[in-house]
C-alpha cells in the first residue's frame, strides 16, 4: 500500500521525536547514573598547592589548575593593583613581570608561574618612594580613568630598565599591546620619556 506521509507530516514526527528525545534522554542518564552532569566530579579539578614569589615574598596558596595567574593576585592574595580588562590578552591591563619580563598574566596560569619571581605594580614602589615611572605618570597626568595604568607603567618601567634612554618610538614600541579607551598615550609618552631623562 502506497504511503499517505507527506514531507510536512514526515518533518512534524522527526521533530517531535527528537523533543521528546531531548527531554526523555538527560532523565534517563541520571537516572542510570544517579548523579546529573552537575553533580559529577570532572577528575584534575582538584585544588593544587602552589608557592609564588611575588614582590620578593613567597606565598603558599590553593588554587583550582584553571586559576590564571591575574585571579590568583587579585583574589587569593588581595594584590588589586592588576587589572583585568578584556581576559583574553588584547588589552594588557594585567601586564605583570615574570622573571623581570612583562606579561599578560591573565593569559598565564597560576600553577605555570610557581617558583618563578612576579612583580606587581605594588611591588615596584621602594616602601613609600615611588617608581620614577609611577612619579611620572602622576605629574604628567597620564592617567584618567586608572584602568589601563598599572599595565602601562610596568610596561614602560620594564623599557627604561633594560634601555634607559630609550626614546619616544621605544616607549611606543612597549605600549603598542596596550589599550587605553581614555586615549592617554601622548601624556604615558611624555611622561616616560620625563622618568628616563630623571635616570639617564
Amino acid at each position: 500500500m502506497e504511503s499517505k506521509l507527506s514531507r510536512r507530516g514526515f518533518l512534524q514526527q522527526s521533530t517531535l521525536a527528537g523533543v521528546t528525545t531531548a527531554l526523555i534522554g538527560p532523565g534517563v542518564a541520571q537516572a542510570e547514573t544517579g548523579k546529573s552532569d552537575r553533580d559529577r566530579e570532572f577528575s584534575g579539578a582538584e585544588s593544587l598547592s602552589i608557592s609564588l614569589n611575588v614582590n620578593g615574598t613567597s606565598q603558599e596558596l590553593q588554587v583550582e589548575p584553571r586559576t590564571t595567574l591575574a585571579d590568583a593576585l587579585r583574589d587569593s592574595l588581595g594584590l588589586r593593583g592588576t587589572k583585568i580588562g578584556c581576559n583574553r590578552g588584547a588589552c594588557s591591563a594585567c601586564t605583570v613581570w615574570l622573571d623581570g619580563a612583562p606579561v599578560c598574566s591573565c593569559m598565564l596560569l597560576a600553577v605555570d608561574a610557581a617558583d618563578r619571581r612576579v612583580t606587581t605594580i605594588e611591588g615596584l614602589a621602594d616602601g613609600e618612594n615611588l617608581h620614577p615611572v609611577q612619579a611620572a605618570f602622576s605629574e604628567y597626568d597620564a592617567v584618567q580613568c586608572g584602568y589601563c595604568t598599572p599595565g602601562l607603567v610596568m610596561s614602560c618601567a620594564a623599557l627604561l630598565r633594560d634601555r634607559p634612554s630609550a626614546t619616544a618610538a621605544d616607549i611606543r614600541d612597549a605600549i603598542s599591546g596596550h589599550l587605553c579607551r581614555c586615549g592617554t598615550y601622548p601624556h604615558v609618552i611624555a611622561a616616560s620619556l620625563a622618568a628616563a631623562k630623571g635616570r639617564s
